[in-house]
């Protein structure tokens, strides 16, 4: 049984409750999209959330051009990405709190040594706000916070492995030596694409849209995306740790 030498975690819905405010802030500004590209389609942030979940808004952007049929300019790309990144920020900034637990465990995982960092698909002043305003900042410098849509370049999304490849090198870790948490297919996708034991969190599902879901998921990330253990409160962190780490 080895010990892991680093834990990496994701953000949304991992870390902070974060996605239905996200997701409810950047639905305007996809209705905006649609209607300037005369698409008869329009989307609320839980219909969003079900298409989209674990992508940035760049990557949903490309999904929804994908989908509808249409093509934006990379300048009205750009200018769409930046509008939605300073609305959710504002969003996060107000309203963020920690998916329940939370707190309790990284208190712990310091107090045992372990080092942490943040994996994301977001933007780094979005994941920067979730965490301050959920009281979590102090865990993480801002140096171990790594984006896929801010520190990439060009910017990239879960389930494209690299940030995760990118975090380990600027660490100087082996993926196959850490261990991250997720708690959507991208998120999870891209930490076996990147040879990454995952924990899978599922507890937010329980927490936002009942048990049923909240199964699924556990069903889903294991089969589909190999998770070596399944969370449903952050209370279980120690033991899904464990259960990585006799496999290290």
């Amino acid at each position: 049984m080895g010990k892991v030498s680093y834990i990496l975690l994701d953000c949304d819905n991992t870390l902070v409750q974060s996605e239905h405010l996200a997701f409810e802030a950047c639905a305007d500004l996809t209705n905006e999209v649609m209607e300037k590209h005369s698409i008869d389609a329009r989307y609320t942030g839980a219909s969003l959330l079900d298409d989209f979940v674990g992508h940035n808004f760049r990557s949903m952007l490309r999904g929804l051009q994908a989908k509808h049929n249409f093509t934006m300019a990379p300048e009205e790309m750009e200018d769409f990405v930046e509008r939605e990144l300073g609305a959710v920020t504002k969003k996060l900034s107000e309203k963020a709190v920690e998916c329940p637990g939370v707190t309790k465990e990284l208190e712990k995982l310091k107090e045992q040594g372990y080092p942490m960092s943040v994996v994301s698909t977001s933007a780094k002043s979005r994941v920067v706000a979730s965490i301050e305003k959920a009281g979590i900042a102090h865990f993480f410098p801002p140096e171990h916070v790594y984006s896929a849509a801010t520190s990439l370049t060009p910017p990239s999304s879960k389930p494209d492995p690299a940030i995760y490849h990118f975090a380990c090198k600027e660490l100087g870790i082996t993926e196959a030596s850490c261990v991250t948490v997720e708690d959507s297919k991208s998120g999870a996708t891209a930490a076996m694409r990147a040879g990454i034991p995952c924990i899978a969190y599922v507890g937010i599902y329980g927490i936002e849209e009942g048990k049923e879901k909240m199964e699924q998921m556990a069903k889903l990330l294991t089969e589909e995306t190999k998770c070596a253990a399944v969370m449903y409160d952050w209370a279980e962190f120690q033991e899904c740790l464990k259960k990585v780490e006799s496999l290290l």
